[in-house]
Parts: structure tokens; sequence; C-alpha cells
């Protein structure tokens, strides 16, 4: 995996791709490793590791025993499950959800003590204590292809909900540059795109990852046609503190 810093978002907007921003990231720790072997994920879920790289992408967003971390849009907890194990029991987790549907259960994970539900509206979230990390992946698109949405808001309100310091990791599907139709077309968003709308909200830039991009991903079809093999982008941001 190699990683690029993005000093110059803060001007242009423009991720760096040089040679010598490129670094390559360690093996997972062995309590990141064991939270990814963990008896109780379904094999559904490991099926997609190979896709998905959970271990790296643990790593890249520093998690560590004993971390506080709120995770917008769980979804059906894959991410959910290794944070659980990797933070350990002095660690906590806030599944973070908007009130489920009528006929849809809230958002459960029995067996993950350390898991708490917290429904929410995004653009007001307030959780039950700061966090350490907020981390959405592959929901940002569909968050910022809402017009309904106040994107500002809500990454204020992600701020808000940080510790001095925090890390905010946005993983999605990748869009071509400039194609404001993404979200809504295909499912996708362009990064530069996510990156001024986060550092709108007063985060900076901690870089970025290429670990899932993937050039034969043509960016023109939707993400639901490519599942979990589509050119990913990992943004890495920090409230200053």
């Amino acid at each position: 995996m190699k990683l690029r810093t993005a000093a110059a978002l803060a001007g242009a907007f423009t991720l760096l791709a040089s040679a010598g921003a490129a670094l390559a990231l360690a093996p997972p720790p062995a309590f990141i490793a064991a939270a990814v072997a963990d008896a109780g994920r379904p094999a559904a879920d490991k099926a997609r590791d190979v896709y998905r790289l959970p271990g790296e992408m643990l790593v890249y967003a520093e998690v560590k025993p004993g971390a506080k971390i709120a995770e917008m849009l769980p979804g059906g907890g894959y991410f959910t499950r290794i944070f659980s194990k990797a933070v350990g029991p002095a660690g906590k987790v806030y599944a973070v959800t908007t009130p489920p549907a009528q006929g849809r259960p809230a958002f459960a994970l029995p067996g993950y003590d350390n898991v708490t539900p917290v429904q929410v509206q995004y653009a007001t979230m307030k959780l039950p204590e700061p966090v350490d990390l907020v981390w959405t992946s592959q929901n940002y698109h569909d968050l910022a292809g809402n017009p309904a949405n106040d994107m500002l808001a809500i990454n204020k309100a992600v701020y808000d909900a940080l510790k001095p310091g925090g890390i905010y990791i946005v993983l999605d599907h990748r869009a071509r540059e400039g194609d404001n139709n993404a979200p809504r077309a295909f499912h996708r968003i362009d990064p530069m795109v996510v990156a001024r709308q986060v550092m709108a909200a007063g985060f900076i830039s901690a870089g970025e990852s290429d670990a899932l991009l993937r050039p034969n991903d043509p960016l023109v079809v939707g993400s639901g046609t490519l599942h979990d093999d589509t050119s990913q982008f990992i943004l890495k941001f920090k409230k200053p503190g």
C-alpha cells in the first residue's frame, strides 16, 4: 500500500502523487490481525477481506486498543465487528445510524458488548462522549448525493464529535474528477469533492491511501455492478488539536 500526502489540498485541493510522498505501511499488528481473524465474523464478511483489506485500513485509521470509534452508517457490521475486537474491552464503538425506517429493525450486533447503537440526525449528531475516530466507508456518496443533506453541517457535526487531534476517515467508490452527477448515477463520488466539503468544516488533510485503487475500473458504471472490486479512495482528515 502506498500513501500520498495531501498538503496541497489546503490550496488547490489537488492530491499529490510524487515519488517522495509514497510510503509503505507495515503489516497489521497482532491485535488488529486477531480482530480480522475473529471467529465471530460471518463467513461472507471474511470472503470480502481480499477486496477490502480491513487490517491495512485499521492501521491507516490509527486504531488502537482502548480507542473510542464512531462508525457512521455501519451497514451489516463488516467493519463494526473488527473495530469492536481491535479496541478491546477498554474501547468503545458507536454504531451511528438515523432512526430506522418503518418495519426495519434498529442496528444490533449481539455478542459484541462494546458496540453501542446510536440513532441521530447526522447534521446534529450528538454522541455520548468525544471519540478518537469517525469512520464511514462506501456511504459518503449517499449523504452527499441527497440534495436534502447539508454536508457542511454534517461534517461540522463530525468535527464536534471528535477529540482534538481526532481522525475522520472517508472511504468511498471513486468517481471521475468533476463528475457531479456520479453520487446518484453511479453511487460514487469524486474525492476532490469530499476533500473540499470536509476541509470546509475545519479539518486538515492527513493524506490519502491508494490501497484500494483499481486502474481497470472504468468509473462510469454503478458501484453495485462491481461490488467491492471498484476503485476506491481512502481520505484521512484530522481535527486540529
